[in-house]
Formats: structure tokens, sequence, C-alpha cells
């Protein structure tokens, strides 16, 4: 009998309204946040100390890093040719999960735009996709799109595909994403933890973290989170050198956002993050950070609009700006 090949679509094969809801559902579990931290890091006291963590939002929390990464994962069927993922727009947590939910992913294609052909690159077009995240009651966890660059398949003529992705996809706004975190306890941090708090910030604060952190475990990190693009398992589909995944790279940089910033309680959404250049195992990760705006909690405490530029650079290679993100973080 004739094999049938196991695979992705190509750009050609996708269309404006097609949904992917057959990902499996993940349950968050204190396993696997030891070794997404074994993999990126993040010093957030909340994801490290369930005691501290039930005391201030009533449950055990998960990392806002390993939700967003197991959610990116669950898209990643339409995915699996990626060349690049260009752009997040708009990532707001409805919800922030606890240890023990279980996540559920669905992905609808939103735009579909062909690039311009050139004799010396393969045909190529971007999908937006927008990725809406539930947990196990049906309540919404995150929402936000996302921008990817495939392949046509070989041989396929022109699409026409022409949608404008360059505007699509929400701001995330101050109001979308305070509704997660309006009955924490955000006092008990502010009381227990010397250093920073949200009081002893201002527009213009910004920080140099001092010191790399080395990219690795990449293929474990895909697995871990269910991503199925090719090029981060395979070196050959990555022209040579697997490309991480670019959640990799956001969740490196988070953790030097909390070298920065320890007494960061949580993330809360994105305004964008975008990949700038690519990033392979083996490169080091620096960052800086700096705020961008304040907006006070009537009872103590804010959000904070952060950005950060983390930059990337291999053996022997200056560095390059790999991420531009802009991100809304709790402060107590």
């Amino acid at each position: 009998m004739e094999q049938v090949p196991v695979r992705g679509p190509y750009f050609d094969e996708l269309a404006v309204g097609a949904v992917l809801d057959t990902a499996p559902a993940v349950t968050l579990t204190e396993g696997m946040q030891a070794i997404h931290h074994s993999i990126v890091g993040s010093r957030l006291r909340l994801a490290l100390d369930p005691q501290l963590a039930v005391a201030v939002t009533g449950g055990p929390a998960a990392s806002p890093a390993l939700a967003w990464d197991v959610s990116i994962g669950q898209s990643t069927g339409f995915t699996q040719h990626v060349m690049a993922n260009l752009f997040y727009r708009g990532l707001n947590f409805r919800r922030l999960p606890d240890i023990g939910d279980t996540l559920a992913t669905t992905t609808t294609v939103a735009a579909l735009k062909e690039n311009s052909r050139r004799p010396d690159r393969p045909a190529s077009g971007l999908a937006v996709l927008r990725i809406e995240t539930k947990d196990q009651n049906d309540r919404p966890v995150l929402d936000y799109w996302r921008c990817a660059m495939l392949p046509l398949s070989p041989g396929s003529g022109q699409t026409g595909a022409a949608d404008d992705v360059a505007s699509i996809g929400s701001q995330t706004r101050v109001e979308d994403v305070t509704a997660p975190v309006e009955d924490w306890r955000l006092g008990i941090i502010r009381s227990t933890y010397p250093g920073l708090h949200f009081g002893d910030l201002e527009v213009g604060l910004s920080w140099a973290v001092m010191g790399a952190d080395v990219v690795s475990s990449g293929p474990e990190l895909a697995r871990l989170t269910g991503n199925l693009a090719t090029v981060h398992h395979d070196a050959s589909a990555a022209g040579g050198a697997r490309l991480v995944y670019g959640g990799h790279t956001i969740g490196l940089a988070l953790h030097q956002v909390t070298r920065a910033l320890p007494n960061l309680v949580t993330v809360v959404g994105w305004k964008h993050c975008d990949h700038l250049a690519p990033v392979h195992e083996g490169d080091m990760i620096t960052s800086t950070v700096s705020v961008e705006a304040l907006n006070p909690f009537p009872d103590g405490g804010g959000l904070v609009l952060l950005h950060v530029a983390a930059s990337a650079r291999g053996a022997d290679q200056a560095p390059t700006t790999a991420l531009d993100w802009s991100l809304w973080v709790v402060m107590a």
C-alpha cells in the first residue's frame, strides 16, 4: 500500500477561516514546570514558591511563560513547515492558570499574504493565526495573534493571497489585562520582600542585565511544549543549524527581566513581540529592560509596561538584536 505522508500544510494549502482544534490538551504539572525552568530559567516568586502563590493568588500559580509556551506549541499543527515566526501581537491573559489546570487551544487562520517572489529564495507567504486557549472548565486563558512565514508547496503557482497582515492584531490595553489579578493580595509581596516595588519605579528607568544566558536544550523545550515546527528539531530543515523556538528566547529574556526586577509579580499581557533575527542553540542572550508606562492600582501596586531588547550572539560574532518585546507586568 502507498505510504501516507505525515506533515503540516504548506502556505498554499491554507485558507482564511481554517480551524485547528485537535492538538492534545496539556495539564500543567509541577514536573513540567521544573523542566521548563531548567531550560529558560525565570525567578518569578509565585511560580517558585507554591505557599506564597496560594497566599497571594489563592492557588499554586503556573509560570505565565509555561502557559504561553504550551499554547503556542498547540498552535503549531498549522506551522510545521515554518521558516520563521515574525511576530506576536495582543497577547492577553484572560486568566492566569494554576498548576493542575489543563489547557486546550483553538487556532484559526486569520490572514494570508504571499511574499514577492525572488529567484534566490523559495516562494513563501505570511500566515497570521488567531490563537485562543481555554482551561478544563472552558474559561478563557490566552488570546493572541502570531505571524508565521511558510513555504509554498513545490511547483505551486501564485496564490493571489494579499491580506493586510501589518495591521492585524489588537494592541493590548490596560483595561484588558487587569482582570486576572483584581483579587490578588499584592500587599503580601510588598510587605515581605525588600527592594524595588511599583512605587519605586518611574518612566525611563532602565537596566542592562550583565552576564549572558546560553541557549540550550532547544529540541527538549520544543518537545516539552508540543511544538511541531520542523526547524526546531531537524537541522537540515533549517539550513544546517536548528533554529530555536521563539518562546525559548522570550523565556530567557523574561529570566533576565526578573533579575532586573526581582519583585516582579507576573506577566499579564504583551503589546507586541517581534522576532528580528534568528537564534540558534549555543547562542548567548543578553537583555536591556526599560520602563515605558506606569498604571497604579487603587489599593497599591500596579501595571508596568516594560520594553525588552534581547540580543543574541554566536561564537565569535557580534551581538544582533533578536527580540523587541513590549509587555505588561504586575508589581506590588
